[in-house]
């Protein structure tokens, strides 16, 4: 049996502000920041719920005492899932408009329990774009329009704390828009920038030139002994170099395929540790304060980014608002499974290797736990998480099976929308610890409900207990629901050359080349 972990907590970290601590900005007093560790925000958590202990996850090294279960008979403590065509009182789901009363349901009991609510007045996001550059992508010489766009969230209420989205959109100019986007949690980049003309160069380095000579006098001798160099140089592309071996990147599938990209840096939504839950947008609502039981986590917070990503999209002429995906891999596929779930003008998502809290089954006992999540990783989750961790408390002790929710449900809030699971393989970094097989049984269980509103699941039986993994390569691709195993590592990347067509035929989009 494994040591329970003790954590200690103590009233002085639920008390954190006072007239005393506030900060006068114009006149106006501000309290200030906790500025929480990452223990003390799950300290004062545990003292909020009222949890004494909670169990320690396992360990990912599987030669460690307290390595994680890897054993399939088990890997089901409590087998049977929440029926997601059931509604709380017994009744059967057996329509789409009896359908829109569960959902309800399930996304009431996922907001409380998993991944927190959004508060009801959250600021405004005003969205600038700094620098529209042309760019030419090569191979292949894509003419595109790239813009470096940022989203200045008013922290009028709260001036302490300071959130700016960073963005980038990329757009094809040689096909007929407006055109589908896919929005990516990741970091933006210009991907090809815009090169100055032999004459602008010129300029630039003797202006360059004159300002060191100016800054450093000494410099000039340097120069007079290099009367030819020049310090400022151009990024070349080498055209005679070897052609790509492998696939393209998946930004260049989509630009050839006449699709958008977009880059948007989670970081600079909420940042991905406990310590920033009193910082980023999650900060700048509670006004620099620690969560309540039932607050948003960053998993959450990403999502919400994402959405006022869209809303800036809506505005953009050159992208068709109504086909824009969204896409992640690891916690950022977490992210896309959340974003997809509960933003419903998102019309598809490519969700890779997501793992537990994404769309793998808590209750499971193979791999990464929820003990793991309530541990290390609580802060992606509404503070109610925790009790499912839990060992001692005033509520007694609980575990995953005591969930009202499961991954399957998180899918199901999809339905009818086309959502692609990927995964890679453990030989390649795609480790045993996602529990691939969890995730499986989760789509194959969403199954029904896509069923029920008249798309198309993975092709096969709801029996989550009998239905098996495809082999590796075999993708189940016929259905708004889709799924296929690549031989590669912990990425997404191989399986862009089959989710394009897919979405392609899921969405009705046509590339036209102007």
């Amino acid at each position: 049996m494994n040591k329970l972990l003790l954590i200690a907590v103590t009233a002085s970290f639920l008390y954190v502000t006072s007239a005393a601590q506030d900060t006068t900005i114009n006149g106006i007093a501000y309290p200030k920041p906790s500025n929480f560790t990452s223990q003390q925000n799950q300290e004062n958590m545990m003292q909020q719920l009222g949890i004494t202990q909670l169990r320690p996850g396992p360990s990912g090294n599987e030669a460690a005492p307290n390595h994680a279960n890897y054993d399939t008979t088990l890997a089901d403590p409590c087998p049977q899932l929440p029926d997601i065509l059931t509604m709380k009182n017994g009744t059967k789901v057996t329509t789409p408009e009896m359908w829109k009363a569960r959902r309800a349901e399930i996304m009431e009991d996922y907001e409380r329990e998993v991944y927190g609510r959004i508060p009801k007045h959250v600021p405004a996001v005003k969205w600038e774009v700094k620098v529209t550059d042309r760019e030419f992508i090569f191979p292949g010489f894509i003419p595109v329009i790239a813009k470096q766009i940022v989203g200045h969230v008013d922290n009028s209420s709260y001036p302490l704390v300071n959130v700016d989205i960073k963005m980038m959109l990329v757009i094809p100019m040689n096909v007929k828009g407006p055109v589908p986007v896919l929005m990516m949690f990741g970091q933006p980049s210009f991907p090809a920038p815009a090169q100055p003309s032999n004459d602008d160069m010129e300029i630039l380095n003797a202006t360059f030139k004159e300002l060191m000579i100016k800054t450093n006098p000494a410099v000039k001798a340097i120069f007079d002994k290099y009367p030819a160099y020049t310090a400022i140089t151009k990024t070349s592309v080498n055209f005679f170099a070897p052609p790509r071996v492998g696939d393209a990147p998946p930004t260049e599938q989509l630009l050839a395929a006449g699709w958008g990209y977009c880059t948007i840096e989670p970081g600079s939504i909420q940042a991905d540790n406990g310590d920033g839950l009193t910082n980023g947008i999650i900060g700048l609502v509670n006004k620099g304060q620690p969560r309540k039981p039932d607050d948003w986590g960053t998993l959450r917070a990403w999502s919400w980014g994402a959405a006022r990503a869209l809303d800036y999209l809506e505005t953009d002429s050159l992208v068709d608002a109504k086909k824009v995906g969204i896409e992640g891999v690891s916690r950022y596929g977490k992210a896309a499974l959340v974003t997809l779930a509960f933003e419903p003008r998102f019309a598809t998502a490519l969700v890779g290797s997501p793992g537990k809290g994404g769309a793998t089954l808590l209750r499971r006992n193979y791999g990464e736990a929820v003990e793991s999540l309530t541990g290390g990783e609580s802060y992606w989750m509404a503070g109610n998480f925790l009790k499912y961790g839990t060992e001692a408390s005033k509520f007694g002790k609980m575990t995953g099976c005591d969930l009202p929710v499961d991954a399957h449900g998180l899918i199901a809030l999809c339905a009818p929308r086309p959502m692609f699971l990927s995964y890679g393989i453990p030989e390649k970094g795609d480790a045993n610890w996602l529990d691939h097989r969890g995730s499986y049984k989760a789509i194959i269980a969403a199954g029904a409900a896509y069923k029920l509103l008249g798309a198309k699941d993975l092709g096969v039986s709801n029996d989550y207990m009998k239905e098996y993994m495809p082999p590796v390569n075999v993708g189940l691709l016929n259905g708004q629901l889709a799924w296929r195993q690549h031989d590669g590592g912990h990425t997404d990347a191989p399986n862009f050359k089959y989710f394009i067509p897919w979405a392609n035929e899921m969405l009705g989009y046509e590339k036209k080349a102007r």
